[in-house]
């Protein structure tokens, strides 16, 4: 069971910029290589940091406004909030370690 958020664009306000926890989110695709290789290490991260930080997931294809809304042009694309503001936003691959090191941040 993974502790990652579903999110789309009617529960991304409610999820995401009502937190009082920072958010870490990755748009992502199905059909994205780099994006499958991602999501495990968000679940790993989500279990890392629970009861810390959330961490949600947005398929681009299934939450175009909010991803045109974050000018998401490439993905993966990982977008840290904290109180409802984009505070990081960081594109590609990245490790366990560097998404943790980046949450750490903004605890």
């Amino acid at each position: 069971m993974t502790n990652v958020i579903e999110l789309n664009d009617v529960n991304f306000d409610a999820e995401v910029k009502r937190s009082t926890q920072p958010v870490l989110v990755d748009f992502y695709a199905t059909w994205c290589g780099p994006c499958r290789m991602q999501l495990p290490i968000m679940d790993e991260v989500a279990k890392d940091f629970s009861g810390k930080a959330l961490i949600g997931k947005l398929n681009v294809d299934n939450g175009k406004n909010k991803s045109a809304q974050y000018g998401i042009a490439s993905i993966p694309a990982l977008l840290v909030f904290k109180d409802g503001d984009v505070v990081e936003k960081l594109t590609g691959l990245h490790s366990r370690s560097q998404l943790a090191e980046i949450l750490k941040k903004h605890l």
